[in-house]
C-alpha cells in the first residue's frame, strides 16, 4: 500500500509544504508535487493545500493499519487552520481500529494546540459538524481528550490532557541541533506514543537523555512524579525511526551514526526501526536490508498504549 516501510497506508488531507531545517532540503514530497503540478493529486503543486474531500478515507478502510498521516505535508503547517486540524483528530477518533502516526517539524504549534484546554472541544464541535456520528459520540470524544488535574507525588496538581489512544505523534530530527530544539515540545506533548524520525540523518545524534524512564533526572524531576507523568507529557520517547537520505544528489548517512542510536534505544529498552542507509550506499535508497550490517537490519515497533485515555 505504500513505499514507507514502516507504516501501512498513508493519508493525506493537506497536500504541500515549506522548508523549515536541512533535512527539507531535498524533500521527496516537494518533487513529487512539482512533477505532478496541475494533476487532480496536486492541483496546487506544493503549495499548502487542504484537501477535505480525502477525510472520509479512513472510515472505508476496514482492515486496521498503521496509518501514516500526511505523508506529502505537515499537519502543524501554519497555513493549516486549528479547525481543520481538529477534524483530522476527530476522523482519527472516529476509526479507533486504526492506528495514526502524525510526524511535524512544526513542534511549537503541535505542543501548543494539543496542549490547549480547548483542543478536545474543538474536535468534538468539528466531528459533530463533518464526522459521520451521532451526538451522543461526539460528547464522549469531548470529554475523552478533556484534561484532568493529575495529583503529583510533590502535592501540586497539574493540568494534563488525555491524549487519543489510537494516535502516535513524533517530530523529525536530522541531527542534533533539530533534536535539541524539537524533542523537548514532543515530550511537553500529550501523546499515546512518542517517536522521532532521524531521517534523513545529516550527523550523529545523542538522544540518551530523552529515551526512558530511567532518564527522569534529565528533567529534574523525582523518580516518583516523571512516572506520574509518563504517557500524557514528560515521559521519555516511546520509538526511533532511522534512516539515510535517497534520491539524487542524496546526503550520504554514516553506518557509525545510525549504530550509535541503535545502541543507545537498546541500552533503554526503547525499539527502534532503521528504514533505509539512503541512495549513497545502493539502490533503491539503500533499502536492501541484505546488504547491510547485521547489526543495523533492526525493525521494531512499539507497543500501544490504550491505557493513557482511560
Amino acid at each position: 500500500m505504500t513505499g514507507i516501510e514502516w507504516t501501512d497506508r498513508t493519508w493525506n488531507p493537506v497536500t504541500g509544504c515549506t522548508k523549515v531545517s536541512p533535512g527539507c532540503d531535498r524533500c521527496y514530497a516537494e518533487n513529487i508535487a512539482r512533477r505532478f503540478a496541475g494533476s487532480p493529486a496536486f492541483p496546487n503543486g506544493f503549495d499548502v493545500t487542504l484537501r477535505p474531500e480525502r477525510l472520509a478515507q479512513p472510515r472505508g478502510w476496514r482492515k486496521p493499519a498503521r496509518v501514516f498521516v500526511n505523508s506529502m505535508s505537515d499537519l502543524f503547517h501554519a497555513d493549516v487552520p486549528d479547525a481543520f486540524i481538529a477534524r483530522v483528530w476527530a476522523v482519527m477518533a472516529a476509526t479507533p481500529r486504526h492506528t495514526y502516526q502524525v510526524l511535524t517539524k512544526r513542534h511549537g504549534r503541535m505542543r501548543a494546540l494539543l496542549s490547549s484546554p480547548s483542543f478536545g472541544h474543538l474536535v468534538a464541535e468539528e466531528g459533530r459538524r463533518h464526522v459521520i456520528g451521532c451526538q451522543q459520540d461526539w460528547v464522549a470524544v469531548g470529554a475523552m481528550l478533556a484534561h484532568d488535574v493529575l495529583s503529583l507525588p510533590d502535592g501540586r496538581g497539574r493540568v494534563v490532557p488525555r491524549p487519543l489512544p489510537n494516535v502516535w505523534v513524533g517530530v523529525s530530527a536530522e541531527d542534533q541541533r533539530r533534536a535539541e530544539l524539537r524533542i523537548p515540545a514532543l515530550l511537553g506533548t500529550p501523546a499515546a506514543v512518542r517517536f522521532v524520525s532521524a531521517e534523513p540523518l545529516l550527523g550523529p545524534i545523542d538522544l540518551s537523555r530523552w529515551l526512558g524512564i530511567e532518564r527522569y533526572d534529565s528533567f529534574g524531576w523525582g523518580e516518583e512524579m516523571f512516572a506520574a507523568l509518563n504517557g500524557r507529557v514528560g515521559g521519555g520517547l516511546h520509538w526511533l525511526i532511522v534512516g539515510g537520505e535517497s534520491g539524487p544528489g542524496a546526503r550520504p548517512m554514516r553506518p557509525a551514526w545510525a549504530r550509535d542510536l541503535v545502541e543507545q534505544c537498546h541500552a533503554a529498552h526503547v525499539p527502534v526501526f532503521v528504514k533505509q542507509l539512503g541512495s549513497a550506499h545502493g539502490p533503491h535508497k539503500g533499502s536492501d536490508t541484505a546488504t547491510w550490517p547485521p547489526e543495523l537490519r533492526v525493525r521494531e515497533w512499539p507497543t500501544a498504549r490504550p491505557e493513557v485515555a482511560s
